[in-house]
């Protein structure tokens, strides 16, 4: 039978962690509300700076509509909590930084930092690139094709709709180089076997175009260029920031005294070993 004590003393560091993790997302929701506290004020104001690009593409005398009656209230309020998170973005991220930090080694520390801020800076970006560019050419197209006869009268509702889910579509779209830089860095992938699977990046562009963006080519088309353009960002950003360097004196000291670097033969090994024996 074990002893007690000694079960204490596993489920301790367990149970630290568990109460961190408590603390932290308490934190995060807490940083969500004050943003939104801030900006609830001023929800029609934001409703209309977020709107204005289909307003500008209206035929002369449109105007948007709402059809259900809580909409007026509901949609600004709703949009005011989705900029709240989006806003309160790199609070999160540091809640989680500080949350992960004691666990990876000092040359992992100093990438961490570079890459949650220009993974927010970039979420960010695809934000301003949606409003700025592909907002004016597709509510413009729309604008333009449609039928006589038909008045064009959006929804407030199903345009926030819209709005939240094109921001969503693109700044996940601008992480690609992200994404790429962690393939890389994490030895799951290398620059060139990225540069070999290029054709099929550049279809699976526009396949997850086809899937996050409305049934129409011409955001497809936006969402999907800017994607394979940032695929090779990462790539050549992992070319430059990523070179083979051998561990510091610091980290060395943390690895058992029989520790030897697996190449890339002998990391395949080990990985069929741990499959053959069930892992």
């Amino acid at each position: 039978m074990q002893d007690p004590t000694q079960l204490t003393e596993q489920e301790m560091p367990f149970l630290s962690h568990l109460i961190e993790l408590r603390d932290r997302l308490l934190r995060a929701m807490v940083t969500i509300l004050i943003v939104f506290l801030v900006l609830f004020p001023f929800s029609e104001q934001l409703f209309t700076i977020v709107s204005a690009p289909l307003v500008a593409a209206l035929p002369e005398g449109s105007t948007m509509i709402a059809t259900h009656v809580t909409s007026p209230f509901m949609a600004p309020l709703k949009l005011v909590f989705v900029l709240s998170v989006y806003l309160a973005m790199p609070i999160l991220l540091y809640h989680l930084w500080s949350f992960i930090a004691p666990a990876l080694y000092q040359h992992e520390k100093r990438l961490i930092v570079p890459l949650m801020v220009s993974s927010t800076l970039l979420f960010y970006a695809g934000m301003v690139f949606v409003y700025y560019m592909v907002f004016p050419i597709v509510f413009g197209f729309f604008a333009g094709v449609t039928p006589d006869g038909v008045e064009m009268s959006t929804d407030i509702t199903y345009y926030l709709d819209f709005a939240l889910k094109m921001f969503f579509a693109f700044g996940f779209a601008f992480e690609v180089p992200v994404l790429t830089f962690l393939l890389i860095w994490a030895n799951m992938t290398t620059a060139d076997a990225l540069v070999a699977k290029r054709p099929y990046v550049f279809v699976g562009s526009f396949i997850i175009g086809m899937l996050l963006t409305p049934p129409d080519v011409l955001s497809q088309l936006l969402l999907a260029i800017p994607m394979w353009l940032l695929f090779e960002a990462g790539i050549i950003a992992s070319r430059y920031l990523l070179p083979k360097t051998e561990p510091s004196a610091d980290e060395k000291s943390s690895y058992p005294d029989d520790y030897e670097p697996l190449d890339e033969a002998g990391m395949k090994a080990e990985m069929d070993k741990m499959d053959k024996d069930g892992y």
